[in-house]
C-alpha cells in the first residue's frame, strides 16, 4: 500500500483515507461530510492549477478545495 495525497490520486481510482493532516477544525468539518480515517473514496475529477477535487463517498459526490484535498492522505494499492 502506498500513501499519497488525494491530489495525486489518479482520476477514477479508489483509495482509503489513511490520515488527515490538518487541525481539529478541518477534521470535524470533514467528518460532517462523511470523510474520516478508514473511509473508502473514489476520485472522480480534478481541475488542474489548484482547482477543486471531486470525490465520491458512498452515494454522495463532494467537491473539495485544493488546500483541503492536499491535507487528506490516502492509501492506494
Amino acid at each position: 500500500m502506498k500513501k499519497i495525497s488525494l491530489i495525486h490520486l489518479k482520476e477514477n481510482h479508489k483509495g482509503k483515507i489513511a490520515e488527515i493532516s490538518g487541525g481539529i477544525g478541518l477534521q470535524h468539518r470533514l467528518m460532517s461530510m462523511g470523510l474520516y480515517v478508514g473511509k473508502e473514496i473514489t476520485k472522480l475529477s480534478y481541475i488542474g492549477l489548484r482547482g477543486p477535487v471531486v470525490i465520491k463517498v458512498g452515494r454522495s459526490v463532494l467537491a473539495l478545495g485544493h488546500g483541503m484535498a492536499a491535507k487528506i492522505i490516502v492509501e492506494t494499492e
